[in-house]
């Protein structure tokens, strides 16, 4: 008889890796699609959008800047400070986002495609957080026609 599966225990095994990476790449080749057809500003990416964008204001402000929230280093997201402020928003959305906590790419300048030096690996409502305020400030618009 086998053991339950304990996460805490498991080995990290290379293909369960691969996979999650190939859903990320998946998720952000489709989102670009989208992006390509449809202006970002009359996108909705989830049923709780104006949720998401003021939680996210309230608790970072100063991506109230939409210059800020054009361009960003994966660094400002990864310190101990913007981890622990990223938990805290994270788990305001266990609830509320499926698969909230799943990892997707997202873009660190929102006036590139995604690639190499473009994009970072984040969970879910982070990818949301900032998509839907890029969306807002129609830093996402000028994609569209471009494949």
């Amino acid at each position: 008889m086998s053991k339950p599966f304990d996460a805490e225990t498991a080995d990290n095994l290379e293909d369960i890796e691969k996979q999650f990476a190939v859903v990320a790449v998946e998720q952000a080749e489709t989102y670009w699609n989208i992006l390509t057809k449809v202006p970002g500003s009359k996108l909705r990416l989830t049923n709780i959008d104006d949720e998401i964008y003021d939680t996210f204001m309230l608790s970072f402000p100063e991506y109230e800047n939409p210059d800020r929230l054009k361009t960003f280093s994966e660094e400002e997201l990864k310190t101990k400070e913007a981890k622990e402020k990223w938990r805290k928003f994270c788990a305001l959305f266990e609830k509320k986002v499926e698969d909230y906590n799943f990892g997707t790419l997202l873009r660190t300048d929102s006036n590139a495609e995604y690639g190499q030096d473009t994009t970072c690996f984040v969970v879910r409502i982070q990818f949301y957080a900032f998509e839907i305020a890029r969306n807002r400030h129609k830093l996402n618009d000028w994609i569209v026609g471009h494949n």
